[in-house]
């Protein structure tokens, strides 16, 4: 079987993205996670598949590296919109579904893609991190000295521990910039591994900010794979909405691979 592929990235945030608008592709788990092997196969985060969606622009299924269907991927979603744009899906505003529902997304005249997320019913504090769930699930550990944190050893200590280990979490690590701005750096679950940046994730970390504000915030992060912004409306400690993922979404570049 030949397949046709392409690669993308947000913020280091890599995926393989496979075109199947005639519903012909059908990858089992081990096919994708020998895909996402980096040794081995094209190398990502994950995989996805463009699928048409009758009452939208397309459906979005998502793949982690694991091979297993995972939850939302924010940057996914981001560079699964620009591949649309590229594959000839020309709107000005799109509207997609994802495992946690519809979305919106835009994509700016800078080259950005806006990504509306779900809105956050609930934030659980918890010895001093946050839990919350932003279309995937997240721990949020605020910490000092991030650059010199071991998030491989530290993020699996919490994801595999008695609380999360059935389900799963990603572990966010979040240090407060002189500037206001947010560093992040993530331990995420599927991929088992530390990431270069995580959509969900940065957008967990700016809603739990403590210097968010009731009202409208835009909030700056900075990842291991460049810069994305959060814009959000905080109701109270609990409730936020009009939840936006801001930030760059390339092509890499494309091919064929035989399964």
């Amino acid at each position: 079987m030949q397949l046709d592929f392409n690669k993308y990235q947000g913020t280091g945030n890599d995926f393989i993205v496979i075109d199947n608008r005639n519903n012909q592709v059908q990858l089992t788990q081990d096919q994708i996670a020998h895909l996402c092997h980096r040794r081995f196969g094209i190398g990502a985060d994950g995989l996805m598949l463009l699928n048409l969606q009758e009452g939208f622009d397309f459906e979005m299924k998502y793949y982690n590296s694991d091979g297993a269907e995972g939850s939302m991927c924010g940057n996914g979603g981001r560079c699964l919109t620009q591949f649309a744009r590229d594959a000839g899906i020309l709107n000005s505003h799109y509207s997609f579904i994802a495992s946690d529902g519809t979305h919106e997304a835009i994509i700016e005249k800078t080259g950005w893609v806006k990504l509306k997320m779900s809105d956050v019913q609930s934030v659980q504090e918890q010895d001093g991190a946050f839990i919350l769930n932003t279309g995937s699930p997240h721990y949020i550990q605020p910490v000092t000295h991030l650059n010199e944190l071991d998030v491989f050893l530290e993020g699996q200590k919490i994801r595999y521990n008695a609380q999360f280990k059935n389900e799963g979490i990603n572990v966010n690590f979040v240090e407060q910039q002189p500037n206001g701005s947010l560093m992040v750096r993530t331990y995420e679950r599927g991929v088992e591994d530390e990431t270069y940046s995580c959509g969900t994730g940065v957008t967990a970390a700016a809603l739990s900010n403590k210097n968010a504000v009731i009202g409208f915030n835009t909030v700056s992060i900075v990842t291991k794979g460049g810069a994305l912004t959060v814009e959000f409306e905080k109701k109270d400690h609990q409730h936020y909405q009009n939840i936006w993922l801001c930030g760059p979404a390339t092509f890499v570049f494309k091919g064929t691979i035989a399964l």
